[in-house]
């Protein structure tokens, strides 16, 4: 039995929406767990009364990615087309929210939390964050998309293919990062720049973030769609049963060895 998924949704200040993951131990969540993010950013954004969302999490970590023991236990394909749908709602329903979302990150941030904060419009991160895509050690392939968001094109093909993680520190040197705080101050800090931008007319706020998203000159949606077929075809050809059978079993990679920036992902999780 699984450990269940909390996805709460609070008022922490006016016109602010708080959407909380908690699942323990490093918040690598289930299909159903992405499908119940989504609903909650969705419903936050539909209401009327908020202006900006933000999106935490609870414990060690933000996100380590979707939950390798539960695709490694459920025989077909079932887990991994259900993965593959619940990632693309949840980052979705993040882009697509009609307010601006901020998201506070702590600790880890690997494989989905990068589809995450990379289609949020403001990340606040704690001193600690660490952001990367471990899909090549996972068995996985995705969310490129969202990390050529954060990151210049030619960094993100090394950290991708590399599988390394970058600190919070260097994402605020490229810009994607709004502000860098010691851990305990990090929700106060989230909510102090969603409480600036609350401060605005709301009405206009959901005009600027539609008309935002329309020029972007990637469709992040149609693009994810794409990574996500290469995912697929990964599952089909046997390869991705063999990587996550390797990293469930401790099966040491030479991507695993100490390098520059890092690659201390955790024990459980992917993309």
């Amino acid at each position: 039995m699984g450990v269940s998924t909390a996805v709460t949704l609070s008022r922490p200040g006016d016109g602010i929406a708080l959407v909380t993951v908690d699942r323990p131990p490093v918040n690598a969540l289930p299909v159903q767990g992405w499908f119940d993010l989504a609903d909650a950013v969705r419903a936050a954004g539909r209401d009327p009364g908020i202006r900006c969302v933000v999106l935490a999490a609870a414990g060690r970590g933000f996100n380590a990615g979707v939950d390798i023991k539960e695709l490694r236990r459920t025989p077909g394909f079932g887990a991994l087309l259900g993965v593959n749908r619940g990632c693309h709602a949840a980052f979705g329903a993040v882009y697509d929210c009609e307010v601006p979302v901020v998201a506070a990150v702590q600790g880890h941030c690997l494989g989905g939390g990068i589809g995450l904060v990379g289609n949020a419009d403001a990340i606040v991160a704690s001193e600690d964050a660490t952001f990367g895509l471990p899909e090549l050690d996972r068995g996985a392939l995705g969310a490129a998309t969202h990390l050529a968001r954060l990151v210049p094109p030619h960094l993100m093909r090394t950290l991708y293919y590399t599988s390394r993680t970058v600190t919070a520190a260097e994402l605020h040197r490229h810009g994607s990062v709004w502000e860098v705080v010691p851990r305990e101050a990090l929700l106060a800090a989230a909510l102090a720049l969603a409480g600036e931008i609350a401060a605005k007319d709301g009405y206009l706020l959901r005009l600027a973030k539609a008309a935002i998203n329309g020029i972007d000159p990637v469709d992040v949606h149609r693009s994810y769609r794409f990574e996500q077929g290469f995912t697929f075809e990964a599952g089909l050809s046997g390869v991705a049963d063999r990587l996550r059978d390797a990293f469930g079993n401790g099966t040491p990679r030479p991507a695993d060895q100490p390098g520059t920036a890092g690659t201390n992902t955790p024990e459980e999780g992917a993309g």
